[in-house]
C-alpha cells in the first residue's frame, strides 16, 4: 500500500461501517449488564464483558469477509500469526470500565498497518456519534470534516490527557509521578479512561497533548495515525518510534511535544 490507494479507500469504508455496527451492538448492552456478564482479566480493574466479546466477534467477522488475506490482532480473542501480511489492530470496546459503570466515554478502535506502517484508522464514539478517521497521506477527519492538532506551545495554556495502568501497584512506573510533575504548570489534566478517544481528541485539538504508559497496540494503533495525519507528532516516551509495542506513547502538536518529553519518566 502507498499513497492514496484504492486499497486504503476500501479499507477505510469497511472499517467505518464495521465500527458503526459495533457501536450499535455496544449501545444495546449499555446500562444492561449484570454482574454475571462481567469477568476479571489481569486485575480487578481489568474487565471484559459480553459487550466486548460481541463487538469484537462482529468486527472480526466483517474484516475476515472483506479482507481474507489480512491478519487480525484484537484485544480479547483473536491474535493471528505475524507473517508480514497487512494487519488489523482491533479494540472492540476501549473504555470498558467506563462502560461497566455507565459512563458514556468509550469507543471502537480499528487500525490497519502494512509492513509496520499505519495506513487506515477509525475511532468511533457510539454515545457521542462521532467518527474519527484517517488514512496515511490523506489527513484526519471528524465526521468527514478535516481536523488539526492544537497549536498550543506553552504548558500553562495546555490541557493534557493521560491514564493509569490496571496493575499500577505492581509496576515501577505507575505514571502518578508524571501526573504530579505536570500538575502545577498546566491549565488542566484529564483522565478520560479511553486512550483511543484521548488520541482522537488530541488529533481534533480538544486536548493539547496526551501521554500514557503500559498500553497495548490495540489501544494506540488507530489514534496514533489520527494524530499524525492531523499534523501532530507521535513517539514513545523516550522520543523514539516504538510507540506501537513499546508500551508508552506521547502525542501532541509539534510545538508542545518536546515539552512533554522533557517531563515524562518511563
Amino acid at each position: 500500500m502507498s499513497g492514496w490507494s484504492e486499497d486504503q479507500e476500501r479499507a477505510l469504508v469497511v472499517a467505518r461501517r464495521a465500527a458503526r455496527e459495533a457501536g450499535e451492538i455496544l449501545k444495546g448492552f449499555f446500562g444492561r449488564l449484570s454482574g454475571q456478564r462481567i469477568a476479571v482479566k489481569s486485575s480487578p480493574r481489568d474487565l471484559v464483558t459480553e459487550a466486548d466479546l460481541a463487538s469484537e466477534r462482529h468486527l472480526v467477522r466483517r474484516l475476515r469477509d472483506a479482507f481474507p488475506d489480512h491478519r487480525i490482532e484484537a484485544e480479547e480473542e483473536v491474535q493471528d500469526e505475524d507473517d508480514g501480511q497487512p494487519r488489523w489492530f482491533v479494540d472492540p470496546l476501549d473504555g470498558t470500565i467506563n462502560f461497566v459503570h455507565g459512563l458514556p466515554i468509550f469507543a471502537v478502535s480499528l487500525a490497519l498497518l502494512s509492513e509496520g506502517t499505519p495506513e487506515v484508522a477509525v475511532v468511533y464514539s457510539p454515545m457521542l456519534r462521532e467518527m474519527f478517521a484517517a488514512r496515511r497521506g490523506g489527513g484526519a477527519t471528524l465526521d468527514d470534516v478535516p481536523i488539526h492538532v492544537s497549536e498550543t506551545a506553552e504548558l500553562g495554556q495546555a490541557i493534557l490527557g493521560t491514564g493509569f495502568p490496571y496493575r499500577r501497584t505492581e509496576l515501577a512506573h505507575d505514571n502518578l509521578a508524571n501526573f504530579a510533575r505536570f500538575f502545577p504548570d498546566v491549565r488542566g489534566l484529564r483522565r478520560m479512561g479511553s486512550a483511543a478517544l484521548d488520541l482522537a481528541f488530541t488529533a481534533a485539538g480538544r486536548l493539547d497533548g496526551f501521554w500514557e504508559l503500559h498500553l497495548s497496540p490495540h489501544d494506540v494503533a488507530a489514534g496514533a495515525l489520527l494524530v499524525r495525519e492531523a499534523g501532530g507528532i507521535v513517539t514513545d516516551a523516550g522520543g523514539g518510534d516504538d510507540w506501537l509495542r513499546g508500551k508508552s506513547i506521547v502525542a501532541a502538536g509539534p510545538a508542545l511535544h518536546p515539552e512533554l518529553l522533557k517531563r515524562i519518566e518511563h
